[in-house]
């Protein structure tokens, strides 16, 4: 709604913020200095696909160098370091502003790290449909996992 000017701030990821500027949308992008938060994007094939080879052919092609050079159009950082082009309205030092983040020590304290997540910020957050534990959907605030 910031983009198309009915509200004067907005708060989103860069991906959506760049593509709506580089539309021609009437914001300005802004990144906190003191720290950028994670996004991480993931592939996984369900164990008992019935087409197991077709998965993999696309797993080996999503995780590709080819595949990088197309998110990196639209991502400021892929999994392949040093393949995504600028952005236009993204800072070049966007990778150095991510928080410092122990992603072993986070997963290995997920309850912990979730329910100070909620004491903090479930009253200001969007209610959202989560997993709790693997095939298992509860209403939480929209958090760190």
């Amino acid at each position: 709604m910031a983009a198309s000017g009915e509200f004067v701030v907005g708060i989103s990821f860069e991906y959506r913020a760049n593509a709506n500027k580089a539309k021609g949308a009437p914001i300005d992008l802004v990144f906190p200095k003191e720290g950028l938060g994670w996004d991480l994007e993931a592939f996984a094939i369900h164990k008992g696909t019935k087409k197991l080879d077709a998965a993999k052919k696309l797993a080996d092609w999503a995780s590709s160098k080819d595949a990088m050079l197309l998110y990196g159009k639209n991502f400021a950082i892929t999994a392949q370091p040093g393949v995504a082009a600028p952005l236009a309205n993204v800072p070049k030092d966007y990778e150095a502003r991510l928080v410092k983040m122990d992603f072993a020590t986070t997963a290995a304290n997920r309850e912990r790290v979730f329910a100070e997540w909620t004491k903090r910020y479930n009253s200001k957050t969007e209610k959202a449909l989560i997993p709790a534990k693997p095939g298992r959907m509860v209403d939480t605030p929209c958090g760190p996992f």
